[in-house]
């Protein structure tokens, strides 16, 4: 498998990443499955990009939205999956620790983006449905481009701090990391130093990023639900509870995973189920979400019709 310890006498500066630990046959099994995930995950992101940019009826801030959803769909699985693609094929499953660093940062900025992301997107459905007379005033196209770049910029931050003092620790003994990417509180564990602030403060910023977005989002769907549950029309609250459906639905995977992973304690669980879930949040949620939002959304179906209609046109 390629997997050494690295002298305890040497400062470390790779790590090996064990991966699932399979026999060589179900790793390269493994290997067409993840490249087939990762293409149909880019593949069905970039449609999504691509027909609210280009169709008319999904200039709204609903799409606007799930057009950076997709986008930061993209680069997450991107952050972790080609390296996965690569060590499947690879015995040599080491990593630079810079490399290694890069990875894990990208990973949690990605992450933690989507996830206020999530809270900014239940939010304008709370305003769509619940305040439907002061939508367009209330999210009018500045506030639109302010959220978002909000979404970015607060993902971009939320892991300076754990990484600023991440970085002066040593790491001088083993350098495997039983996981299948650079996960944080894996890296934290082979430090010569004492973690506990670190381990601490990475809780911390997770658990307030999930539980602060998770709170808005229920609170938004309280609201939500209320709204729907006073309409006279049976078709009316039909109609209006699937246009929330899909973001429901994807949130729900989100942050089930998340928070189970980096918000409740990880004492006495094993580590295959660790990896299990890390696999739900970084590889079937975002290859779902294309799916989700284009099955059950007419306008995002109709403008795909139209769209392949006029690529055969040509």
């Amino acid at each position: 498998m390629g997997l050494k310890n690295q002298s305890s006498k040497e400062q470390v500066t790779e790590f090996i990443l064990t991966s699932f630990q399979l026999p060589r046959h179900l790793e390269l099994i493994l290997f067409v499955v993840l490249l087939v995930v990762f293409l149909i995950t880019i593949s069905g992101n970039i449609t999504i990009i691509t027909l609210v940019c280009l169709d008319q009826r999904l200039q709204t801030p609903m799409y606007f939205f799930l057009c950076n959803l997709s986008l930061m769909e993209i680069f997450f699985v991107t952050s972790i999956i080609p390296k996965m693609i690569v060590d499947m094929v690879s015995l040599n499953k080491a990593i630079s620790f810079l490399a290694c660093v890069a990875q894990c940062y990208f990973y949690f900025f990605f992450g933690a983006s989507e996830t206020i992301l999530l809270a900014v997107m239940a939010f304008d459905r709370y305003v769509a449905i619940c305040k439907p007379l002061h939508y367009a005033i209330i999210m009018n196209r500045w506030v639109c481009a302010y959220l978002v770049f909000g979404c970015w910029l607060a993902g971009f931050l939320s892991p300076v701090a754990p990484f600023i003092y991440f970085y002066p620790l040593s790491f001088c003994g083993s350098n495997i990391i039983d996981h299948f990417f650079c996960d944080y509180v894996s890296m934290l564990k082979l430090s010569c130093n004492n973690v506990h602030f670190n381990l601490t403060l990475a809780s911390v910023l997770s658990s307030v990023v999930l539980l602060s977005s998770l709170f808005v989002t229920l609170l938004s769907y309280i609201y939500i639900i209320v709204t729907i549950l006073r309409m006279h029309s049976t078709k009316g609250r039909q109609k209006t509870f699937s246009t929330c459906a899909s973001h429901m639905t994807v949130a729900s995977i989100f942050y089930g995973s998340s928070i189970f992973m980096y918000s409740l304690p990880s004492q006495g669980r094993s580590r295959d189920v660790q990896k299990a879930v890390a696999v739900l949040t970084g590889m079937v949620t975002p290859l779902l979400n294309p799916f989700i939002y284009s099955l059950r959304n007419e306008k995002v179906k109709e403008a795909f019709k139209d769209c392949l209609k006029k690529r055969k046109a040509l």
